[in-house]
């Protein structure tokens, strides 16, 4: 496995660019830990597959450098670089036994029988394919395919890192949920390097050690599913993790608190020292998570009595849709909360009101 380290990497797929939009990933210097799980985030386009393709070599980047273990492995091959990619459509051999499939990138390199065998038997099992062993690929469900897919990616125990991109595109969703927790199981047992691509929020949240939220060709946040959740570092981080998505309200500040349609709402003491006040300038909006706003009664210290347009049972939770003014808000409530008819209000708890400046968080 190897530390992956990202020196000023940037791509353009013009020959000239000249503003932010030319770029397909935007300029960007990180160090990812070796032995971490890693996914990439967001919709199509973005830039996800770009980054994927330069950090496997099958894109050499346009700017900056990319290094395995301290080592620059911009210009390498896949193959140099020694990695493992698995694609979101099955590359194996149909005629092949999905025993000789995962044990066929081990033979390429000469690794000894004995240990082909122990290691092929330990990825099938992982993968439950035992069963499938001396059957040929080409009769097995789509679904086994891909996981046939996806062992001959993990049955190399030397590469640097393993790649996956959008795997489980084409697996039902019941599959799918087996096959995340199968891959995080393999990844707690043998401490692999894992860099895993989806547009899925839910794949990406219960794979990986940390996400990289990706937005018009910028990696816009890079952390745990918690803080990606509780601190959004940027309102499309706010809105693409969680369902539904953080309120976002556009506001103005007034000394210790911002103004939303004339109603005051306390502010964080750190949000308002760095926001630097109005004449600052810039785009200001206050943003808050459905399951972190509190509904109480009109008459209750600091609440902002509001309007209950709709209530939807979840089963495990309801979801209240409030009026504030000529904003419309969400708010995620326990199955047994009591919903004011008539009297309703809000509150806005300090430590969860989020103050972003041009889509950027004040903090």
């Amino acid at each position: 496995m190897a530390t992956i380290h990202f020196d000023n990497l940037g791509h353009s797929y013009h020959p000239h660019p000249s503003k932010p939009a030319d770029y397909a990933l935007r300029r960007l210097s990180q160090e990812w830990e070796d032995g971490k799980a890693y996914a990439l985030l967001g919709p199509s386009g973005c830039g996800k597959s770009t980054l994927l393709n330069i950090i496997s070599g099958l894109l050499v980047p346009s700017e900056g450098r990319v290094l395995f273990d301290g080592l620059d492995v911009t210009r390498c091959t896949p193959e140099e670089r020694n990695i493992a990619q698995v694609f979101q459509f099955p590359v194996i051999y149909d005629t092949m036994t999905v025993y000789e499939n995962l044990a066929f990138p081990l033979r390429n390199r000469k690794v000894p029988e004995a240990d082909v065998d122990r290691r092929v038997r330990q990825v099938a099992d992982a993968l439950d394919l035992t069963a499938d062993l001396k059957k040929r690929a080409k009769r097995l469900t789509p679904d086994a395919k891909q996981k046939i897919s996806m062992g001959r990616g993990l049955v190399r125990s030397d590469v640097a890192a393993i790649l996956f991109d959008e795997p489980l595109t084409v697996i039902d969703p019941h599959t799918k949920w087996i096959l995340r927790r199968k891959l995080r199981q393999i990844h707690e047992e043998y401490r692999l390097t894992m860099i895993y691509v989806t547009h899925d929020q839910v794949e990406a949240l219960t794979f990986a050690d940390k996400v990289a939220v990706m937005h018009e060709g910028a990696m816009v946040q890079l952390g745990t599913p918690q803080e990606l959740f509780e601190n959004p570092l940027h309102t499309f981080v706010g809105y693409f993790i969680g369902s539904p998505g953080i309120n976002l309200m556009p506001c103005t500040l007034g000394g210790d608190h911002a103004l939303v349609e004339g109603i005051a709402i306390p502010l964080p003491d750190r949000a308002i020292a760095q926001a630097g006040g109005p004449q600052i300038g810039g785009k200001f909006e206050l943003g808050i998570r459905p399951e972190f706003i509190e509904l109480t009664r009109t008459g209750t210290a600091g609440a902002v009595p509001v309007q209950v347009v709709g209530v939807d049972d979840l089963g495990t939770s309801k979801l209240a849709t409030l009026r504030m003014g000529s904003q419309t808000l969400k708010a995620r409530l326990s199955e047994d909360q009591e919903i004011p008819a008539l009297d309703a209000a809000i509150r806005f708890p300090s430590r969860w009101t989020k103050l972003y400046r041009d889509s950027h968080l004040v903090s």
